[in-house]
């Protein structure tokens, strides 16, 4: 009895640390839900507005695993969307962290544009390089023409980050260029055919 005594404490022991790593539940006010892009650029029809997004890091509404984030390897999840609209002529994404607000919009990890309408998905993995021909990164909170930038959540509470895909009536310019977040949204707007986004929970990881 003994034996079996030590083998569950040392086990307790073993497992602690994955649930010590386990930060309390988003707040329950989202400070940047009604700022964010998939907001903000409405889609110009009723009659077909949605698309369904996966993620293929995690279900909707999961845990990030720390892989895909700063805290380790800052992998790239891998994301599928279903087809936008008749008229879609090219797809935008935009992820942003819509629990921390700076600048009048959610902080801005990720955006891509121009992926040709043929393409509803990005494998799992995917190097900077890799990039849909054609398509062009635009800004995070680090800068401009950067990749997929997971999260890096302080402490405290989760943070929810919103994984945004809209399906565009236009290609842009293939010398656009944008700096900021507003210089992104800027040439989106009135061009939105329908939009869809997949969220998952970052936390901060914790020294083990």
């Amino acid at each position: 009895m003994k034996t079996v005594l030590v083998a569950v404490a040392l086990a307790a022991a073993f497992v602690a640390p994955a649930f010590a790593q386990d930060a309390p539940p988003p707040p329950a006010v989202e400070a940047g839900k009604d700022l964010a892009a998939i907001v903000t650029l409405p889609a110009m029809s009723d009659e077909f507005t949605e698309i369904d997004v996966m993620s293929g890091g995690w279900p909707a509404g999961g845990d990030i695993p720390f892989k895909y984030t700063q805290y380790e390897g800052n992998e790239f999840p891998g994301l599928n969307w279903t087809d936008g609209p008749e008229g879609t002529e090219s797809y935008a994404i935009i992820m942003q962290d819509t629990d921390y607000v700076a600048r009048g919009a959610p902080i801005l990890h990720w955006s891509i544009v121009n992926i040709p309408a043929s393409v509803t998905g990005l494998k799992a993995g995917m190097k900077p390089e890799q990039k849909p021909a054609g398509s062009i990164y635009g800004p995070n909170y680090k800068g401009a023409a950067q990749p997929y930038l997971g999260p890096r959540t302080p402490p405290g509470p989760k943070h929810r980050y919103h994984i945004q895909v809209f399906a565009l009536d236009a290609m842009l310019p293939a010398d656009f260029a944008p700096k900021t977040y507003a210089e992104l949204i800027a040439p989106l707007k009135g061009h939105v055919l329908a939009s869809g986004s997949v969220m998952g929970l970052g936390q901060e990881k914790k020294a083990e």
